[in-house]
């Protein structure tokens, strides 16, 4: 019997594991730069807080999500990206460190070589029209994170208020996350994706 018992769970655990390529949908997970430096990036001394870069949104990546939860580190075949490649990614992502571990532990989900799950991720960071008004501040300002979910929506149209969250972390806007469907069209969220911040007074710091 707990011989039995035993394979029961060790099949269940196998049966359970996450699978490349079965998914539901996206999220594609854009980070204000300039909030993430004030209160960790320059902590770790990290090159994507240098002000020569400009950054703004920046990638921070393209996840397969199911209707509840989502898939991770899952079993593949495909090969891990080269250097190159996530370096040639840096200038959306902010480091090639950020690019390897997106891809470790979301792009092996997608069921893409890691050049096509790159080649995919830049192409929904370029559908998403990112708010140029946040660019145009000159210093830290205190809002609701309602208000930048606004700006997204009015500068895409094609979305909806249930396809678009806003978090918070620390006291400042964390990320804009926006659900897409397999083909990057947008679609709601799920439930346990649609949590926005409800901070009044969040901080939203200048481009550097």
């Amino acid at each position: 019997m707990r011989v039995v018992l035993m394979w029961l769970v060790m099949a269940g655990a196998v049966w359970a594991q996450d699978r490349s390529g079965e998914f539901d949908y996206y999220v594609l997970s854009l980070s204000w730069s300039p909030n993430w430096c004030a209160y960790e990036g320059d902590a770790r001394g990290s090159d994507q807080c240098d002000t020569r870069h400009d950054y703004g949104w920046i990638l921070h990546g393209l996840w397969p999500q199911y209707h509840r939860g989502y898939p991770e580190y899952c079993p593949t075949a495909e090969r891990p990206p080269s250097r190159a490649m996530t370096r040639d990614m840096a200038d959306i992502m902010g480091t090639s460190g950020l690019a390897w571990h997106q891809w470790k532990k979301h792009g092996v989900c997608s069921g893409l070589s890691a050049p096509a799950y790159y080649a995919l991720s830049r192409d929904a960071y370029g559908r998403v029209v990112r708010p140029e008004v946040f660019r145009k501040l000159d210093k830290t300002v205190k809002l609701p994170a309602s208000v930048v979910e606004e700006a997204f929506l009015q500068a895409n149209p094609g979305m909806g208020a249930d396809g678009v969250t806003i978090t918070c972390r620390e006291g400042h806007i964390q990320e804009a996350r926006i659900c897409l469907s397999r083909d990057l069209d947008p679609v709601p969220c799920g439930q346990d994706v649609v949590r926005d911040c409800t901070v009044k007074d969040a901080l939203f710091t200048p481009v550097r």
